[in-house]
């Protein structure tokens, strides 16, 4: 049974990690970090399925070079703890084709990538040996600047700020669940996900979720076993 997993983290450098690693892993390739000399070496880990970049209609040659567009990333921050990239997690439902779930990663790519002007690097990954056999997934690793004739500009704030980042990922788990369900259905598969969380589905259709344990002749506030409706005999 398909099911429903989006989340978003940023790529630190207050917590050790860069741009060029995270890229390197994700992707299972080998690059240099040339900020601080690093070279990040994945060539022999497996489950890396494919990877590719979307980057904005326009952009220069350097946005699709994987090395090029990380070192630009890393030079383009001066702060030691800055934020250098932001990484999507997705599930890819098993019940899709390996061509038709690399075609809904990409899409999902594609609208990040229209909505915030960034460039999106995507890696498309094997479930672990030892784990759970549907669990194909896609991580998306974006700029935290949106991409330019001159290279990368402003900061995508409206990820960063506290008023607005909420608001953004919500729509953009949304637009998730939306896509996936859009091709299981082409796919013919009766199954679909759900973004939102089982008390927000029960609050927006009026469910009292007490209602699934509340024993047959309890009033509507919380009960003993043994009580019975108020005005019963």
């Amino acid at each position: 049974m398909a099911s429903y997993h989006l989340s978003a983290k940023a790529v630190s450098r207050s917590t050790g990690r860069s741009a060029v690693g995270a890229a390197a892993y994700r992707s299972g390739e080998r690059l240099t970090n040339e900020r601080d000399g690093v070279t990040h070496d994945y060539t022999r880990k497996g489950g890396v399925l494919s990877s590719f970049i979307v980057a904005p209609a326009g952009a220069e040659a350097w946005a699709s070079d994987r090395s090029g567009l990380w070192n630009r990333a890393e030079a383009a921050e001066a702060r030691k703890d800055a934020k250098v990239a932001r990484e999507y997690e997705l599930a890819l439902p098993a019940e899709l084709s390996a061509p038709e779930r690399e075609a809904l990663a990409r899409q999902f790519a594609e609208a990040v990538v229209e909505r915030f002007g960034v460039v999106a690097d995507v890696a498309l990954h094997a479930p672990h040996r030892e784990g759970d056999q549907r669990n194909w997934h896609a991580h998306i690793l974006t700029t935290t600047r949106a991409a330019n004739e001159n290279g990368l500009g402003a900061k995508t704030r409206v990820l960063d700020s506290p008023k607005t980042s909420g608001v953004e990922i919500e729509a953009l788990r949304e637009l998730w669940a939306k896509q996936v369900n859009a091709a299981l259905e082409r796919a013919r598969e009766t199954v679909r996900v759900d973004h939102r969380s089982f008390a927000r589905r029960d609050a927006e259709r009026g469910f009292d979720p007490r209602d699934r344990i509340r024993p047959p002749g309890c009033s509507p506030w919380p009960c003993r076993h043994g009580d019975r409706a108020a005005g019963s005999s």
